[in-house]
């Protein structure tokens, strides 16, 4: 799915180090589907920093959200009381250690007036029950790529090489599911971490270039050389 990124300027290089902490979900990159929301933030950034505001435009694979064996994934389909509980407990959170261990987090954002009712929630002033009954359902989505790892689910939009590069993996994890008799989680777990697909994607190789039945023997040829180093080791 298209997700955008609103901030004071353009975004290159994603680090997760210049993030600010304190956030709902925690330390980390934030990106939304809704592009008004991601131009409001961007608008409201870029007078801060005195410029006019940039949105940054991404694809999000979908995948990474269905908690495979190496993402962690917390998601909230609206406002609740384990959100409250969970928006509280990052924004309390001042110091870059995270206060949760999951790698991508989804759900609604605690906006200017939701933040509001958090603060007068964490100082007692209300309570929880009236905070949850309070709440004015505004349309609101946003995702936070806490860790390294869950910056692999963004992408820039595709152009042909990257478009190349995705009917490649396409037929591959097809073939893998096929050829060893495994799921699709599991056959995207192997291509994707696999040394063959990370000399695909950097453009200087030109593997984009080869038909997708090389680069599955290439796969082939590397799965059987592990196979080979785990029996020895073993």
């Amino acid at each position: 799915m298209k997700v955008y990124h609103g901030s004071y300027t353009e975004i290159d290089i994603i680090d997760l180090s210049f993030c600010d902490v304190g956030k709902d979900f925690g330390q980390g990159f934030y990106v939304t589907k809704l592009r008004e929301q991601a131009e409001s933030w961007a608008k409201k950034k870029g007078k801060h920093n005195g410029t006019s505001g940039f949105v940054t435009e991404y694809d999000f694979d979908e995948f990474f959200l269905r908690n495979s064996k190496r993402i962690k994934v917390l998601r909230f389909e609206d406002y609740s009381e384990e959100w409250l509980e969970f928006v509280v407990l990052n924004r309390k959170n001042k110091s870059e250690q995270q206060a949760h261990d999951y790698d991508i987090v989804e759900g609604p954002v605690a906006d200017d007036k939701v933040a509001t009712e958090i603060d007068k929630y964490i100082d007692g002033a209300i309570s929880k029950e009236q905070f949850l009954s309070d709440l004015t359902y505004n349309p609101s989505h946003q995702i936070c790529c806490c860790t390294m790892q869950s910056l692999q689910a963004l992408s820039q939009p595709k152009g042909k090489i990257d478009i190349a590069i995705y009917d490649i993996g396409d037929k591959v994890v097809q073939s893998l599911m096929t050829d060893y008799g495994i799921n699709e989680m599991e056959a995207t777990d192997i291509y994707y971490t696999s040394n063959t697909y990370t000399q695909l994607a950097d453009e200087n190789t030109e593997f984009y270039l080869k038909s997708w039945q090389e680069i599955y023997e290439l796969l082939k040829q590397e799965i059987d050389v592990n196979i080979c180093r785990k029996e020895v080791i073993n």
